[in-house]
C-alpha cells in the first residue's frame, strides 16, 4: 500500500448557523458542532483509505469563543498521521461574521478513525507522507497523542508509553 501525503485527505466544510442549531442564548450548540466536526473528518479519513471509516475516539474540546446565530463556520480536516488500521485527524474551526466582516478562533481537535474492510473489520491503511512544517509537526505529535489516548481508555499501561514517557523522565 503506497503511502499518501497528508494534503490528499484535505477536507473544508461550511456550514451556516440557523435557528434550528442554536441554543436559547443564540449561540450554536456545541453537539452541533461537534457532529459538524465528525462528519469533516470522516470525510478526510476516507479520503485518505478508501474505505468506509468509523470514529474511534474524539480528543477534549475546548470552545474558545460562541458562534452567533447566522454566523458562518468553516471547519478544515486532515489525516496528520496514520498507524496499522487508524488514522488521527486533526481538525481546526473558525466562524465568520459575514455582516461585521471578520473571522474568529473556535477549536482544534483530533479525532480517531478506524478503516473498515467490507466485514466491517479493521483493516489498513496507507501511511501519511507530511510536506509542510504544521504537517510535520502534527505528524512526530501524533504518537504522544495515541499513547495518552491509548493510557486514557485502558489499553496501554503508563509504563509501556516509551514515546510519552521520554517527554517527563530522561
Amino acid at each position: 500500500m503506497d503511502p499518501k501525503k497528508a494534503s490528499e485527505s484535505f477536507t473544508t466544510m461550511n456550514e451556516i448557523v440557523l435557528p434550528n442549531d442554536t441554543n436559547g442564548f443564540g449561540n450554536l450548540m456545541g453537539g452541533r458542532l461537534m457532529y459538524w466536526m465528525d462528519i469533516a473528518a470522516s470525510m478526510a479519513a476516507m479520503k485518505h483509505c478508501n474505505a468506509p471509516c468509523m470514529t474511534a475516539s474524539v480528543d477534549n474540546l475546548s470552545f474558545k469563543n460562541p458562534i452567533k446565530l447566522g454566523n458562518i463556520v468553516h471547519i478544515e480536516a486532515k489525516v496528520s498521521r496514520a498507524f496499522t488500521t487508524s488514522m488521527e485527524i486533526y481538525l481546526k474551526v473558525w466562524g465568520e461574521d459575514t455582516l461585521h466582516q471578520y473571522q474568529y478562533e473556535i477549536n482544534e481537535a483530533y479525532f480517531t478513525f478506524v478503516a473498515l474492510d467490507p466485514n466491517r473489520k479493521p483493516r489498513p491503511v496507507p501511511a501519511v507522507i507530511p510536506e509542510t512544517d504544521e504537517e510535520n509537526k502534527l505528524f512526530e505529535g501524533a504518537l504522544r497523542r495515541r499513547q495518552l489516548r491509548l493510557i486514557l481508555g485502558g489499553k496501554l499501561k503508563p509504563d509501556d508509553a516509551n514515546e510519552l514517557k521520554s517527554l517527563f523522565v530522561k
